[in-house]
């Protein structure tokens, strides 16, 4: 990739016992309050997600929305949010998930996509691969197509992209947490 990706370290702050005792949490807000480095993130993955011509991107509540929606802006293309369970007014799908530290739920309107769509799902952070998982379910029961995922940080201790390789769902994931 042409941008400087590793200037994306300079933003993220590790949170020690956040949400919970034993987990240090990886705050990626600062790459969006940057705006160079949130360019870095954005055109990276326009370089990466270009090629395969998506129609949608999904983004997972909550830092999935601006970059996904600025991605789908890029891309010339559609946004879809994946809420938190109770968030959305119409008829939604619900899938339940397990995460590092607890489970959750993730919803999207029943009509959000259709069977002609090619969609990239866009989350922050990919840790067991749960929640992508979960984004991954919504979108196939509409019919739509998953052609990747995208995601600024891997851990890859938790191993959340083999979780995503047994789905055949390939992931654009722009740093690693290797410590």
């Amino acid at each position: 990739m042409s941008q400087p990706i590793g200037r994306l370290w300079d933003e993220v702050v590790v949170v020690p016992d956040f949400p919970e005792p034993g987990i240090s949490f990886k705050d990626l807000s600062g790459i969006l309050a940057n705006p160079e480095t949130l360019s870095i993130t954005v055109q990276a993955w326009i370089e990466a997600i270009g090629p395969e011509r998506p129609t949608m991107i999904v983004g997972i509540e909550a830092r999935g929305f601006p970059l996904g929606a600025a991605l789908a802006y890029e891309l010339g293309c559609g946004f879809v949010a994946l809420r938190k369970g109770g968030k959305l007014p119409r008829d939604v799908h619900r899938a339940e998930y397990a995460l590092e530290y607890g489970t959750a739920v993730l919803e999207m309107h029943t009509d959000a996509l259709g069977s002609e769509d090619r969609v990239v799902i866009v989350d922050d952070v990919l840790a067991t691969g749960g929640t992508l998982g979960a984004g991954v379910d919504l979108v196939q029961r509409t019919g739509a197509q998953v052609l990747s995922a995208a995601v600024i940080l891997d851990l890859p201790a938790l191993n959340g992209r083999a979780e995503m390789a047994h789905r055949g769902v390939p992931v654009h994931v722009l740093i690693s947490d290797t410590a």
